[in-house]
């Protein structure tokens, strides 16, 4: 009796204006955008706390690609939005992963791992990629040695001062890392399968700048924990597998990037339409489901660029869109520079 109370009570409550799924940083402020228009706004977090993969992956990271903020740290980033995002009430479910999403008449049905049904007039889907895992590296030995001197994540680079540590990738996030560890370890190394390194130009001209020692074109064949503790590494050449060196380290980080799927999204009702490794949507972040948005890494369209700062702008899009989807009649903000005057709005000419 008491179960079908509480379940009655959950699915009369008002419906909420917004449902937002996805609690990174994208998803923080749309949240916080929704709210300064007034909309009643829930946003659903499947991890324990909000900034997604800054915050679960990168919290001491630099971010330089986005306005305003001069590298500053992921951990320090996610701080701002939260300040931001409490300025207006906003309800935000943590541990709760979206189960299934069900269209209904006039509103949608979110099902959560809560055992919850959410109501929403709209949608906005800002998961990301989805749930991720990190690309394994393959080489015999290597699973069993992660925490005993082999990393996948690194939350804590000061744990690794005075160390000795090389870095297996040549993307974004392997070029920071190891420009980031050349001012904490005793010395660092970054392996690389090509010449040059896939990371933004600025990021590479810093570690060219730097003591790292750079391992190209290099890939780790073996790797062996020798009595003392120290990871026994060995390097080939890419293009001949008899050229190959041995160097010893206290830790290896390897940063291959991540494997994302969308799993539990698939198991959902609704299913809009795909584009790429993202949901198609339009100009106004609209999927091919009327109320349902997607923005961020969850989308994609031809020329988008997969950066928090774009996601930042899809955002206020995706918010305002929702609104005229429940509310058609409803304004929107309008800034004065795009106010067009009229002649009888500027008086009689002068003589």
């Amino acid at each position: 009796m008491c179960g079908s109370s509480a379940q009655f009570k959950q699915m009369t409550q008002e419906p909420y204006d917004i449902a937002i799924i996805g609690g990174g940083p994208v998803g923080m402020f749309a949240a916080f955008y929704a709210s300064l228009r007034d909309t009643k706004v829930v946003l659903i977090e499947s991890l324990a706390m909000l900034g997604g993969q800054v915050m679960s992956l990168y919290p001491e990271k630099r971010i330089l690609d986005v306005a305003g903020f001069p590298g500053v740290k992921g951990a320090d980033f996610i701080a701002a939005l939260d300040q931001q995002l409490a300025m207006f009430p906003v309800d935000v479910k943590l541990n709760t992963t979206v189960t299934n999403v069900e269209q209904a008449t006039d509103l949608f049905n979110l099902a959560t791992s809560q055992g919850e049904t959410i109501q929403a007039k709209t949608v906005i889907i800002t998961t990301g990629k989805g749930a991720f895992e990190p690309r394994k590296m393959q080489v015999d030995g290597v699973e069993e040695l992660v925490g005993q001197g082999v990393h996948y994540f690194v939350t804590q680079p000061q744990v690794f001062k005075d160390r000795h540590i090389a870095i297996a990738g040549g993307g974004d996030s392997a070029v920071d890392m190891a420009v980031m560890f050349n001012d904490i370890a005793a010395s660092t190394r970054l392996i690389h399968r090509r010449e040059t390194f896939r990371a933004m130009e600025q990021s590479v001209n810093a570690l060219n700048a730097s003591d790292v020692i750079q391992e190209t074109p290099q890939k780790i064949v073996a790797i062996e924990k020798l009595a003392d503790g120290q990871l026994q590494l060995t390097l080939a050449h890419v293009k001949d597998d008899q050229k190959t060196h041995v160097i010893l380290v206290d830790d290896l980080m390897i940063n291959y990037g991540f494997i994302s799927e969308r799993q539990t999204i698939e198991s959902w009702a609704i299913q809009p339409a795909l584009s790429g490794n993202g949901f198609a949507v339009d100009q106004e972040m609209r999927t091919n489901i009327p109320g349902v948005f997607a923005i961020g890494d969850a989308n994609h369209y031809a020329g988008k660029a997969d950066l928090i700062a774009v996601g930042f702008g899809e955002a206020p899009n995706a918010v305002n869109a929702a609104i005229r989807y429940f509310d058609p009649h409803r304004g929107g903000p309008v800034h004065s520079s795009s106010l067009t005057l009229q002649t009888d709005d500027l008086g009689p000419a002068p003589k």
